[in-house]
C-alpha cells in the first residue's frame, strides 16, 4: 500500500511529497531529543521504502543549516521559520527525514512518538543509519 502526502513551509517556498510505502498508522514517529529539534517542536518520519520529493522556490529563502556532526542539510525556510526536511547526500545520493508537522495530513499518522538520543553516534554511524532508514529524494526542485 502506498500513501502519498504534501506538505509545505508556513508560506509555501519549501514544499514536499511524500510518498510512504507502508500504511502511515504503521510508520515510525521520532522526536529527536537535539536542542534543534526540541526548539523546533519536530516529530519526523521516514521510509526506506517510499520517496521524497522537494520544491523549492526561491533557494535563496532557504537556510541549508549543518550542525553536530553536519552530515545533513536542515532546510529552515528565512521568511517564515519553518523546518521542512533534513537531506544526506552521500555517493550522488540523497535521502530525507521529514518533518511530520509540515503536512497537511499529518494526523494519518498515529503512532506515538517515540523520543530517540542519537549522542555518541560517530559520522560513520549516523550516515549509515540514515542511508537505511530515511526515505529516498527522488528530487529536489529550486526555482
Amino acid at each position: 500500500m502506498s500513501a502519498h502526502y504534501t506538505g509545505q513551509c508556513h508560506c509555501g517556498n519549501v514544499s514536499l511529497e511524500f510518498h510512504c510505502g507502508a500504511p502511515p498508522e504503521q510508520v515510525r514517529v521520532r522526536e529527536c531529543s537535539c536542542g534543534f529539534c526540541r526548539k523546533h517542536g519536530v516529530r519526523s518520519i521516514a521510509d526506506a521504502k517510499g520517496a521524497v520529493l522537494l520544491r523549492i522556490a526561491s533557494p535563496d529563502r532557504v537556510t541549508r543549516y549543518r550542525f553536530g556532526l553536519a552530515t545533513a542539510d536542515f532546510l529552515v525556510c528565512r521568511d517564515c521559520g519553518v523546518y521542512v526536511a533534513a537531506v544526506l547526500e552521500d555517493g550522488g545520493e540523497r535521502f530525507a527525514s521529514v518533518n511530520l508537522n509540515a503536512l497537511e495530513r499529518a494526523g494519518d499518522f498515529t503512532r506515538k512518538p517515540l523520543t530517540i538520543s542519537y549522542e555518541g553516534e560517530s559520522v560513520a554511524e549516523r550516515m549509515a543509519r540514515r542511508r537505511s532508514k530515511w526515505t529516498p529524494v527522488e528530487s529536489v526542485e529550486e526555482g
